[in-house]
């Protein structure tokens, strides 16, 4: 998949860089695999706004996504390859034998008419789901389980991918997208290959308002508020902070570690990022 530039006719196009679309299938989605969805604008139940820089941003529909891939040694084939407003990813719709229709996630090579399947009897393909065990070393992986039956909960961003090095006794040792060695169950399912729209990293917005149809709001620097915003706001004239760099409540940005102690997790790690 390629970027596509515009002739820079206005401003906003000069710098704006998008993926090419050609290879999606339709506009519109599956009907009975779409919910909606409701805006929070970063705030909790409270009405506190707990994530900065949120709201606005274009109405979204949200696409029911199988993650779990527990419909075992049933065929199914693929009959479009579509965008999807809430991901990064590509999202692939499943026509399965016995008539149902699913989304997964679109894996880097998955072609219109291909046809895929999960379960332990499943053929060693990009698309298909299998548990650790099942599948060859060094072959690189997506949407892996961390609890068995649970659904894929790592590597689902576009590009995105987990590479398996070894195998002992219970547990297989993956490669993390951040460098980490990390044990994962060996019944832990994971599908095989790379999370398609590689070329997502390299586009550029191009202008504020793009960002702005995202949901992102403008990010305003601390050292650009008065003292009584920010820890860092304030000083006669252009000041750069005069103080490490730190949150509006005064806790500090960089080298504090603020990980919660997860004990269950903590022992799979085998070698940090």
């Amino acid at each position: 998949m390629a970027l596509k530039k515009y002739k820079p006719t206005t401003p906003g196009l000069r710098f704006r860089t998008d993926t090419v679309r050609e290879d999606l299938s339709k506009k519109e989605p599956e009907r009975s695999l779409v919910g909606s969805m409701k805006k929070s604008g970063g705030r909790n139940n409270q009405g506190r706004v707990t994530s900065w820089q949120r709201g606005g941003g274009h109405k979204r529909r949200y696409r029911i996504i199988d993650f779990k891939r527990n419909k075992y040694d049933i065929p199914a084939k693929v009959k479009s390859i579509e965008y999807d407003p809430n991901r990064s990813a590509r999202i692939a719709l499943l026509f399965y034998a016995d008539g149902e229709k699913r989304y997964i996630l679109a894996p880097d090579g998955l072609k219109v008419g291909d046809t895929l399947m999960a379960g332990e009897t499943a053929e060693v393909g990009v698309g298909n789901a299998m548990p650790l065990a099942k599948i060859p070393l060094g072959m690189a992986l997506h949407n892996i389980e961390v609890f068995p039956g649970r659904g894929g909960q790592v590597a689902r961003s576009a590009g995105s991918y987990v590479q398996l090095l070894a195998k002992e006794g219970d547990y297989a040792l993956l490669k993390m997208p951040s460098g980490e060695i990390r044990r994962f169950r060996m019944n832990c399912y994971a599908t095989i290959g790379q999370v398609g729209n590689i070329d997502h990293v390299n586009v550029s917005l191009g202008k504020a308002g793009r960002s702005r149809w995202l949901g992102r709001r403008p990010h305003v620097r601390g050292v650009a508020m008065n003292p009584i915003d920010h820890p860092m706001g304030g000083g006669e004239g252009r000041s750069s902070g005069g103080r490490h760099p730190c949150s509006p409540w005064g806790q500090l940005s960089k080298g504090l570690k603020t990980r919660k102690k997860h004990k269950q997790s903590d022992k799979l790690i085998v070698k940090r990022r």
